[in-house]
């Protein structure tokens, strides 16, 4: 009863949640159009770094606290390659906020460089890659090509190497070719393991109504040092200290 109860005083508070969460995107896609095309890389990023501070505070209006556990002695300087696991859309900002100084850019199917304000645009011009996931030789020459430019600049790929996100919290097999790819092609990166847990529940209705008073938590585990160690370990010790960071408990 009490669940249900929850639920339905949520439907009025998504609905503004909503009203607060499009105009926020609209109002920043706007801002993304004029200092990309008239002030350049570094005043389109930190226009992109406060629209996500912003969706971060209309979820704050739904009751909703995000712990970010930064990673530590962590510098910029060095490429990332920051891996998660992978709950949701919201999985995104908090990633973009609390890691903008590392120029977090992003592998995403095609179909999100279109249609979506701010975010679309952000995806198209802001440094990240887009890929047709049915087309995977094709996918994996762009992901090199992403890398290499990643590498030159000092900037961070964020891959979610699942592909899929998870409806219940439990991990998915991660596919590791693109992963594979960014590691090849960017010697001197540091990979950053993020587990994240909780986001899925936000999608538990698919998205309306949104639940209120979830907490979703970032955790950084040990930064790995890719020439401290060959592709293949750090591919399966990445996976494992993600895994092991998730708090899935199987349903009985």
């Amino acid at each position: 009863m009490f669940l249900f109860v929850k639920k339905i005083i949520s439907y009025p508070f998504t609905i503004i949640y909503y009203a607060l969460f499009g105009s926020t995107l609209g109002i920043f896609h706007l801002l993304q159009i004029i200092t990309y095309n008239f002030l350049g890389y570094s005043a389109h990023k930190k226009t992109v770094d406060l629209m996500n501070f912003f969706l971060l505070r209309c979820l704050n209006f739904l009751g909703i606290k995000i712990r970010f556990d930064r990673p530590l002695n962590l510098t910029t300087g060095k490429p990332l390659i920051i891996v998660a696991n992978h709950q949701s859309t919201y999985d995104i900002p908090p990633i973009i906020w609390h890691l903008k100084k590392f120029h977090p850019k992003f592998i995403s199917k095609k179909q999100l460089g279109r249609g979506i304000p701010g975010v679309s645009y952000n995806l198209r011009y802001g440094g990240s890659v887009l890929i047709d996931r049915s087309r995977p030789e094709e996918s994996i020459g762009l992901i090199k090509i992403f890398a290499q430019k990643l590498e030159r600049n000092k900037w961070s790929a964020v891959i979610f190497p699942e592909g899929t996100r998870s409806q219940d919290g439990k991990p998915k097999k991660f596919h590791k070719k693109g992963l594979m790819t960014l590691i090849e092609n960017m010697p001197n990166a540091v990979i950053l393991p993020i587990s994240i847990n909780n986001s899925w529940r936000i999608a538990k209705y698919n998205y309306f109504p949104i639940p209120m008073g979830i907490k979703i938590t970032f955790t950084s585990h040990k930064p790995i040092i890719l020439s401290d160690i060959s592709i293949e370990k750090a591919l399966s010790q990445v996976e494992k200290v993600i895994r092991d960071g998730i708090n899935f408990k199987s349903p009985r």
